[in-house]
C-alpha cells in the first residue's frame, strides 16, 4: 500500500505510544521519541511511521512533505472548553484585579450570569462565527480536537442554540470538537430563592431533549459553593448516566465540597478543576481511575492556588490539562500557555505536560481509540513545531511555536498561520 502524504526528516518524533489507558506517576514521561524519524498517511489515518524512511510507501501520486528536523507531536487536545458564547466580560476585570471574589461577582448577577444574557441575545450565526475565530486561534496554537460546553443558556432553548453551533462547527471545522450539557453551570436568577425546581428542570426537561437531539456525549455540573451541592449534582448526573450520558464535573475549584470524592463515586472520566480538592478525594479518584483535568490558567487569571499536581501524580491519579477557555476566569485560546502554566505553575516536567495535552486528554474525552497518540490506525493529526525538543516548547513561553498542522494528514496550519 502507498501512502497519501509522508512526512520525512523529523528531528523528534514524539508518538506517545504505549499502553491503552491514561498514563500515571512514573508512566507520564513516557513519550517516545524516534530521532530522524517519518510518518506516513494514507486516507487520513496513519499507515506506518518510524526511523529514516521506508521507500516502499511512495507510489507516483505520494506528497513527500520535509519537516527539516523539527519536533513533531500528535494533535493537541484541549478537553475543557467553553467554546460557543456571547459577549466578553473585560468590564469585571478591574472588579477581579482588586480583589472582589469571583463568586461574589456572581452572586451580584455577574460572572457566568452576564454571558448568560450576552449569549441568550446572540443569533446563531454571531455565536457561530464568534467560536469559529477562537477556533481558528485554537488551531494555530496546535489544537486540534477540543471539547465545548454549553452552559451560557439556563433555558432549554438557549442551551440547544449552543450545541447546535457545536455541531454545525464540528461539521464545517478542521478541529474535531466533542460536546457536553452544562444546563447546571449556574442557577438563573429567577430560581435563586428556588434552586431544586431549576435542578428538576434541568434533569426533566432539558437532558431528555438533549439527549433527544442527540447533541452532547457528556453531562456537566458546576459544583461548586452558592452554585450546585454535591447532593444536587448527584442527582442532576445519575440521572445523566440513565440517559446514557457520560459524565463529567467541575469540582473544588474553589471551595473544598467534596467534588473530588464525588467524582470518584460516580466514577466519572474526568473531575476538573480541583484547585482546592482533598487528599482524600484525590486519593478515591486514583482508586476509580477519574482523570484530573486541570485548568492552571484559570489559577492565573484569578490569581488563585494552583491545583496540586505533583500530589496528585504521586498519588496515581492521571492528570489532563485544558484551557479552560471563557470569557470570564480564562479568556484564553492558547494551550501553549496551558503547557507551559503545566510547568511554571504546577511543577510538572515537560513530558508530563505533553503527555497532559495527548494521550490523557484523549482519555478526558473518551476518544483515546482515536486520537493522542501517533500510531498505525489512529487519526492522522499532527503537529510540527518550530523547537527542537519538548524543553524548548515549555522553556520558551509566550510565543506560538507551531510550524505546520495536519488534521487528518491534510495541512491546515502552515508557517504558524490558518490555511485551511
Amino acid at each position: 500500500m502507498k501512502a497519501d502524504l509522508i512526512i520525512k526528516n523529523i528531528g523528534n518524533l514524539i508518538t506517545m505510544r504505549g499502553e491503552n489507558k491514561p498514563r500515571v506517576k512514573e508512566s507520564m514521561k513516557d513519550i517516545e521519541i524516534i530521532k530522524d524519524g517519518y510518518v506516513a498517511i494514507k486516507d487520513g489515518k496513519i499507515l506506518d511511521l518510524g526511523k529514516g524512511l521506508n521507500e516502499d510507501l511512495i507510489g507516483n501520486d505520494t506528497q513527500v512533505h520535509d519537516a527539516k528536523g523539527l519536533t513533531v507531536t500528535p494533535g493537541l487536545i484541549d478537553a475543557h472548553t467553553h467554546l460557543v458564547h456571547g459577549g466578553s466580560r473585560e468590564n469585571e476585570f478591574s472588579l477581579k484585579i482588586s480583589g472582589v471574589p469571583y463568586l461574589d461577582i456572581l452572586k451580584n448577577g455577574g460572572g457566568i450570569l452576564s454571558t448568560v444574557r450576552a449569549t441568550k441575545s446572540a443569533s446563531f450565526d454571531e455565536l457561530y462565527n464568534k467560536a469559529k475565530k477562537s477556533l481558528n486561534t485554537m488551531l494555530s496554537y496546535g489544537t486540534t480536537t477540543v471539547e465545548a460546553k454549553s452552559g451560557y443558556g439556563l433555558d432549554i432553548d438557549t442551551e440547544i442554540k449552543q450545541l447546535e453551533v457545536a455541531k454545525k462547527l464540528n461539521e464545517d471545522h478542521p478541529v474535531d470538537i466533542v460536546s457536553t450539557f452544562m444546563g447546571a453551570h449556574a442557577i438563573p436568577t429567577e430560581y435563586k430563592g428556588n434552586p431544586e425546581e431549576y435542578v428538576n428542570i434541568v434533569i426533566n426537561e432539558m437532558m431528555p431533549r438533549v439527549k433527544e437531539l442527540d447533541l452532547a456525549e457528556f453531562c456537566d455540573v458546576f459544583c461548586e459553593d452558592a452554585v450546585f451541592t454535591v447532593d444536587q449534582t448527584r442527582r442532576i448526573l445519575n440521572s445523566a448516566k440513565e440517559l446514557g450520558f457520560k459524565v463529567k464535573l467541575h469540582a473544588d475549584e474553589i471551595v473544598s465540597l467534596g467534588g473530588a470524592e464525588l467524582s470518584a463515586e460516580l466514577k466519572a472520566i474526568s473531575a476538573d478543576h480541583l484547585m482546592a480538592a482533598s487528599e482524600q478525594g484525590m486519593r478515591e479518584m486514583a482508586q476509580n481511575n477519574v482523570i484530573a483535568n486541570l485548568l492552571p490558567g484559570t489559577s492565573f487569571s484569578l490569581m488563585k492556588n494552583y491545583a496540586d499536581a505533583r500530589k496528585m501524580i504521586e498519588l496515581g491519579v492521571p492528570v489532563s490539562l485544558s484551557t479552560d477557555y471563557n470569557p470570564g476566569s480564562c479568556p484564553t485560546e492558547n494551550i501553549q500557555f496551558i503547557m507551559q502554566l503545566g510547568s511554571l505553575g504546577l511543577k510538572m516536567t515537560p513530558s508530563e505536560v505533553l503527555t497532559a495535552v495527548t494521550i490523557n486528554a484523549a482519555f478526558a474525552i473518551d476518544k483515546a481509540d482515536q486520537i493522542g497518540s501517533l500510531d498505525i490506525g489512529k487519526k492522522a493529526d499532527l503537529v510540527i513545531f518550530d523547537a527542537p525538543n519538548i524543553e524548548y516548547i515549555i522553556y520558551h513561553f509566550g510565543i506560538n511555536h507551531v510550524d505546520r498542522v495536519y488534521k487528518e494528514g491534510k495541512l491546515v496550519v502552515e508557517n504558524g498561520n490558518v490555511v485551511y
